[in-house]
């Protein structure tokens, strides 16, 4: 039998039209969300409106609105004009929201209005999911992510950047007016060349001025950073390139791969954050001992004898031989390692924790102590 798999045509008539609880099946993890959310209580997490007025135009509901930003956040749709457009074609939403669709003004306000009770909502998901076991072993990774802010590279200044931009732009002013001198002193020039490059002159006078008082402020900032859209943001390095974000620092469950714990700062470097997001991680899953994974940025000597504080007993981990590089270390388990009699630095009661390196291509690897 030769043709194809025909399709239903689009003015067929039906007597029954279909429901929407048909179109999402009895797994699917649209419901997942729904009856979370519809768990909580909102009111008590902060969110705004979450008791309806009595005057004025009805608002839409709050879980509707957060229901829709975890959708979005489930399935990388972060733009709230693609959440609009997602909300009246897309069936699952359809379903997730009865029929509504807020338009992207609502859904930006809900989420900058929302963030704190959003983090809370965060929390609840975590204790939901440690009361569902979800959390066996108390093993999690630790890795920090770039996440590029509304600030872009030119509206962000450090020394070196501002020393650079106040010298071009003495430079063009020098320009500019070795280009009226010498007209001067040859042929007559028109007015309204001479007319365009005073404005010019004075466009660039205004512009070093914005820049000094910008200065003032760069000389006060702790960090020698200074962000003009975003002031929170920071200019660091993110696979080779540079851009001007966050560092979104995240604690998984090894077993299920579920956010234990999370934070956001402003700090390029991950040499800071180990004992911090390992006590935040622990804290959550409240077990006696913690198993920690992270890669070698986060390898600093006082971060790790901050970790025993929060996970002893001492551990055995790869570390790095530079800072950047290929990896020059084997993945290794982390366990009690018992150093050498001889060591330097160890097993003489000088350090509990010992660093274990070991050698690219070899199995047994190799015995670098202290």
């Amino acid at each position: 039998m030769a043709g194809y798999v025909e399709g239903v045509d689009r003015g067929q008539a039906t007597l029954f039209p279909d429901r929407l609880e048909d179109f999402v099946d009895e797994y699917n993890p649209v419901r997942v969300v729904d009856a979370f959310v519809d768990a909580l209580d909102l009111r008590d997490l902060g969110f705004g409106r979450a008791v309806p007025t009595t005057m004025g135009r009805p608002g839409y509901h709050p879980a509707v609105l957060l229901k829709l930003y975890i959708y979005g956040y489930l399935n990388r749709i972060g733009s709230s004009r693609r959440l609009e457009r997602e909300a009246s074609r897309n069936v699952e939403l359809m379903w997730l929201t009865g029929r509504l669709a807020p338009d992207h003004k609502t859904i930006a306000d809900f989420r900058r209005d929302n963030g704190r009770a959003i983090r809370k909502v965060c929390g609840q998901f975590v204790l939901l999911a440690r009361k569902l076991g979800l959390f066996g072993e108390a093993v999690v990774a630790i890795d920090g992510s770039k996440f590029k802010a509304v600030n872009n590279r030119d509206k962000n200044f450090t020394a070196a950047k501002m020393a650079r931009r106040l010298a071009e732009i003495e430079a063009a002013i020098g320009r500019y007016m070795a280009e009226m001198d010498g007209a001067d002193g040859t042929e007559p020039v028109g007015e309204a060349r001479i007319e365009h490059l005073q404005e010019k002159l004075a466009a660039l006078h205004a512009h070093m001025a914005e820049l000094k008082v910008i200065d003032e402020r760069l000389r006060s900032a702790p960090d020698g950073q200074v962000s003009l859209t975003d002031p929170d943001a920071r200019s660091m390095n993110s696979r080779g390139s540079g851009i001007v974000g966050y560092n979104v620092q995240a604690a998984v469950d090894a077993e299920h791969h579920l956010v234990i714990a999370h934070d956001v700062v402003a700090t390029g470097s991950d040499r800071a954050q180990l004992s911090a997001m390992s006590k935040a991680a622990k804290d959550v899953i409240g077990s006696g001992n913690l198993e920690v994974v992270a890669d070698r940025g986060y390898y600093s000597g006082p971060e790790v004898l901050a970790c025993e504080t929060v996970a002893p007993p001492p551990t055995k981990t790869a570390r790095p031989s530079t800072s950047t590089g290929p990896t020059a270390v084997r993945p290794v388990r982390s366990e009690p390692v018992a150093p050498p009699a001889t060591s330097a630095g160890c097993g003489a009661g000088n350090m509990s924790m010992c660093w274990k390196r070991w050698k690219r291509g070899s199995p047994e690897g190799l015995s670098s102590w202290g």
